[in-house]
């Protein structure tokens, strides 16, 4: 395809109109056709007096709030139903009612909470109803026309009043634009021919409002007609199949949403007009792009840049309208396994381009989101989300204009499967690392469902408002706005990482630097209290660190001791941020914690010490003896892996020589170095606390197999043998035929390993699977309490047994809950740490490992009981109705029956 209009090498479009006579002049007019619906302006312009253009701000230190539109506030409720069948407040896939005034009307709340800019959902003209998949285009990503504000928000005039009261408020306009594709307006059926697209091609019958876009050239869709198949608008493709071929990735379409040719220079033409458009008229001041990854990098330096006076790049259009950093970020939907960088390089790819040039200035931080959700919600090790940190810095021109999130809407909501005490630590997280942060809607209300209403009115909302100012979480964030808005290091500064946790949850610290200022943050991600021994604060002795924030009030004063090192007790789940006090020098007020006064003297001599000798290196395969030496010590702590808790108490004999034994039997990974520490805070015999140096092992314990079962292939049917799969083509059969359940061993660790019938990907899901939602529960012999029921599933669980852990997990989320405060309507308490999931593809088997500290410490899994059941998951189980749909299970009475497609039996372990 050529980069220019000229009939030199002409592109399809202009042969077609030569074919039909017209020559360069209806190719030429045909190219203008976008530029012409700027007469759609005339009729939008903006009041006089509205502050509709302002010059751009510091994306670095801006805080974005992200709005679906539709569930946010109805300002308008005239304006809700269109007569499509499309408005149902009561269905999560129709519209609820929100719209743009509703929004302006909310901005107050919106600025109280710290947010310094607002992120809408696209505002355009969408489809609303897709009889294929019985779903409506509320979201905004369905469009139809790129030059219009969908009726369901309201008018131009509305649009460009929220922008004016925003720039008011000296705030700024986010909109959500779609480059790669239009809605669902046709598909193929019965088969593909990729010489021949007109075969087998089939319209949608009857979406609504309208047929077809309704904006040129997008109209241009049916290849059945010569003329429109040599335009090339669109790739004539079926739906992705393999997210992994690049091909498919790029052409085909996203769950039968109709690809656009983005190659094709009208197209690119036509999209770059469209979305100048909004900038001239409303006064956007930057772009989120959705679907990144489903379009070619280099479309980007198009789209921005490119020298078409009549269709300018984007950049040229905001400095034309005032704005000489107008910000642009795209979606590209890839989380990393622990330790990888697949996802980041590729996410890069799209901010820089092989030679080294600008595409995007930013991209979201998938990665970054993935690793906080595994740390705080999931109770992963800490130096997971040190890599990520590290690896952010490392991989990434501009990591300070890349979006930070822990919530969206297309992905779970953190308190879905992670606890309250978890969040408030990744939004503190979130808030002192590089990265533009952005607070989902909701999220300062502890929503937990991803697209629930604010408004009384709306889907999901409980019958009322949401919009508490006085709400903890609410409260919370805004203290964390200030934070970061008072202090330029947080937004502009480089971290290093100087503490984690390689096996468990527990203690992270990094220090952020910028023009002779840092600050240390530091967390202790787990539910036990953790020892962070020997930080190196790589600060000079003496250095005075002035508590500057904290999730549990405001942590007293430190400093650093010799070799600028600090050891301290932290509370669990706790965080605080210290700042380097200008000029150094004492604390003005004591640190509460004998490791941090004794540090509070660095020259003094203390008469209290601690050795530990040496550990093996080479890998125990079980239980082992530490030695070491004391002096003025009556009694020390052994500290594995930071874990005060479970520390165990060593009194050294009358020359100060001590050992213990380290019991192994919760290490289950041979790559993870273990740390271990002797450490006393001070028992009256020394001048105060003091840790040995930091020793570090890697032990391999071997797994047993406890259980094997197979499962009748064929199963997947329901109790009583009637259910039927939901009937959209993304479904292939079998896929929640559960075939054999092996369950192995390795001290109180568990692994779970699941054949099934069938293992896809179609939707591109993080966790390996899709279309299959697997819930395991868990029962510990000797435990009081647990629950017979299966929350939100409608049902019990089958010979007696009863609960006290239990995990769900489908391909985006992954979670754990103890049998405290379930019940039907409730999943019980998140804990953590939750299962770590891996997928082998060829052999159709899911697996998950839950270390002993997920199942409360066991010594071994004698006595144990396991279930296992399956059904589909799409921000709660899948709907069971009495005939299937495109999304729900048929079959079955959704008022009695239960959410189970198939399942174990009770497995009891020896």
């Amino acid at each position: 395809m050529p980069t220019s209009c000229r009939p030199v090498e002409p592109p399809p479009l202009w042969q077609a109109c030569r074919r039909r006579g017209g020559g360069w002049l209806l190719w030429a007019a045909l190219t203008a056709a976008p530029m012409a619906l700027a007469a759609q302006g005339a009729s939008t312009a903006a009041p006089a007096g509205l502050k509709l253009h302002v010059p751009s701000p510091d994306w670095r230190d801006q805080i974005i709030y992200f709005v679906l539109t539709d569930r946010f506030a109805d300002g308008d409720p005239s304006n809700n139903d269109q007569g499509a069948g499309e408005y149902d407040p009561s269905q999560r896939s129709r519209y609820s009612g929100g719209d743009l005034k509703g929004l302006t009307g909310r901005l107050g709340y919106i600025r109280g909470l710290g947010a310094t800019a607002v992120w809408v959902t696209p505002p355009v003209a969408n489809q609303w109803r897709d009889p294929l998949a019985d779903y409506t285009g509320y979201h905004g990503y369905w469009a139809e026309n790129f030059k219009q504000v969908d009726k369901h928000l309201g008018l131009m005039s509305d649009y460009q009043r929220l922008s004016h009261e925003l720039h008011s408020r000296g705030m700024y306009l986010v909109q959500d634009i779609v480059l790669n594709h239009t809605a669902n307006f046709f598909g193929y059926r019965g088969g593909w021919d990729a010489a021949d697209p007109a075969r087998h091609y089939v319209p949608n019958a009857a979406p609504l409002p309208v047929a077809r876009p309704s904006q040129p050239p997008f109209d241009q869709n049916d290849p059945r007609d010569p003329a429109q198949r040599a335009a090339a608008i669109y790739h004539w493709t079926p739906d992705v199949t393999d997210y992994t071929d690049k091909n498919q990735e790029l052409n085909y379409q996203m769950s039968g949403l109709d690809d656009l040719n983005t190659e094709n220079p009208v197209v690119r033409r036509a999209l770059r007009d469209s979305y100048a458009y909004w900038i001239r008229h409303a006064g956007v001041d930057a772009f989120r792009i959705d679907t990144a990854f489903y379009v070619p990098p280099e479309l980007f330096k198009d789209f921005l840049h490119a020298d078409d006076k009549q269709a300018p790049g984007i950049d040229e259009v905001a400095r034309q309208t005032g704005r000489t950093q107008f910000h642009v970020f795209g979606e590209g939907f890839g989380i990393d396994r622990p330790y990888g960088d697949e996802q980041a390089r590729k996410i890069e790819s799209y901010m820089t381009g092989a030679g080294g040039e600008p595409l995007l200035p930013g991209m979201l931080n998938f990665p970054l989101y993935g690793a906080l959700g595994d740390i705080f919600a999931r109770g992963r090790p800490t130096a997971e989300l040190g890599h990520r940190i590290a690896a952010t810095m490392k991989l990434h021109a501009r990591p300070h204009l890349m979006a930070n999130f822990i919530d969206n809407h297309d992905i779970d909501r953190f308190l879905a499967g992670g606890s309250e005490a978890g969040l408030r630590q990744s939004l503190l997280a979130m808030m002192t690392l590089p990265g533009i942060p952005v607070i989902y809607y909701g999220t300062e209300q502890a929503f937990t469902q991803p697209r629930a209403a604010m408004f009384a009115a709306g889907y999901g909302s409980g019958g009322r408002d949401h919009f508490d100012t006085s709400a903890p979480l609410y409260r919370y964030i805004a203290e964390l706005s200030a934070l970061r808005t008072s202090h330029k290091l947080f937004s502009r500064g480089t971290p290093t990482v100087l503490k984690d946790n390689p096996a468990l949850p527990g203690a992270l610290a990094w220090r952020m630097a910028h023009e002779g200022q840092a600050a240390i943050v530091v967390f202790n991600s787990a539910d036990r209290e953790t020892l962070l021994d020997n930080l190196d604060t790589g600060l000079p002795a003496g250095t005075r660190l002035q508590g500057l924030f904290g999730i549990h009030g405001m942590p007293a004063d430190l400093m650093a001791g010799a070799q600028g090192r600090i050891t301290m007790r932290l509370a669990p789940r706790s965080g605080a941020v210290w700042k380097v006090a200008d000029g150094g020098g004492p604390p003005a007020v004591s640190a509460t914690n004998p490791a941090t006064n004794l540090a509070a003297n660095p020259a003094a001599t203390p008469t209290a010490a601690l050795t530990l000798e040496p550990l093996p290196t080479a890998a125990v395969s079980g239980d082992f003896t530490v030695r070491g030496q004391a002096r003025g010590v009556g009694s020390l702590a052994l500290v594995v892996d930071g874990d005060l808790q479970g520390a165990r108490r060593v009194v050294p004999d009358a020359d100060g020589r001590w050992s213990a034994v380290v019991d192994t039997s919760r290490m289950m990974d041979p790559a993870v170095r273990h740390s271990l520490v002797a450490w006393t805070d001070g028992d009256g015999r020394g001048e105060g606390g003091v840790a040995s140096d930091t020793r570090s092992v890697q032990v391999q314990r071997a797994w047993v197999v406890l259980a094997d079962q197979d499962d009748p292939a064929g199963d997947d049917a329901g109790p009583r043998g009637r259910y039927v799969y939901p009937t959209d083509r993304t479904y292939a059969p079998r896929q929640m035929d559960l075939r054999r359940v092996r369950v192995s061993g390795a001290g109180g660790a568990l692994r779970l390993e699941l054949t099934m019938g069938e293992l896809t990907t179609t939707w591109n899901p993080a966790n390996g699977f899709d279309h299959v939602a697997f819930t395991v529960f868990i029962e510990v012999p000797g435990r009081e309490g647990g629950a017979s029921v299966m929350p939100l599933q409608n049902g019990s669980l089958p010979a007696g047994m009863r609960w006290h852990y239990r995990l769900r997990a489908h391909g985006w989320s992954n979670a754990l809950f103890s049998a405290e405060g379930a019940s039907a309507t409730h999943e019980g308490t998140p804990t953590a740490p939750a299962a770590t999931i891996s997928v082998d593809r060829d052999a159709r088997r899911v697996s998950f490992v839950l270390p002993a500290a997920a199942l409360g410490g066991l010594p071994s899994l004698a006595g144990v009981k396991v279930y296992v059941s399956t059904w589909d998951y799409d921000g709660g189980y899948r709907a069971l109705a009495a005939s299937a749909a495109p999304y729900s299970v048929g079959g079955g009475d959704p008022a009695s029956d239960p959410k189970v497609m198939d399942d174990s039996a009770v497995i009891l372990l020896p």
